[in-house]
């Protein structure tokens, strides 16, 4: 008696190297990729024990202790700090926009009344000012 032999072919993907190539590209890519190291401002904010956390979309003012200020990070004299927030372009009307200031806790009162007065002779009334919880 004869017996016919039944040869099966089984389809068996092997995913190991795939795996491996996959693995090898997002190493490539996270060791190729140059990250942009944006300079920060350094400040000392003062404590407030306080403090509330808000989130604003509008104009940062930032006053650093060697006398730099920055509008949204452009760098600003206080000469002209007049002007940089009356270019500064809103769809809001001014009153409405939130202001949030950054000062040192070792910057001058005279600066922080400045710039103030900057804000509100420019139309700014809405400011927040920054601190650090205690």
């Amino acid at each position: 008696m004869k017996f016919k032999r039944k040869l099966e072919t089984r389809a068996v993907v092997d995913l190991v190297p795939m795996i491996d190539v996959v693995f090898q590209l997002i190493l490539f890519f996270l060791v190729s990729t140059t990250f942009a190291v944006l300079p920060g401002i350094n400040l000392d904010l003062p404590q407030s024990s306080t403090a509330e956390g808000t989130r604003t979309n509008g104009i940062t003012i930032t006053a650093t202790v060697e006398g730099s200020l920055f509008v949204n990070s452009e760098a600003v004299t206080i000469d002209d700090l007049d002007s940089a927030l009356l270019a500064l372009a809103t769809d809001t009307p001014r009153d409405k926009v939130p202001v949030s200031l950054e000062a040192d806790s070792k910057v001058p009162n005279g600066t922080v009344v400045s710039i103030l007065d900057s804000l509100r002779r420019t139309g700014f009334t809405g400011v927040n000012l920054r601190t650090k919880d205690k």
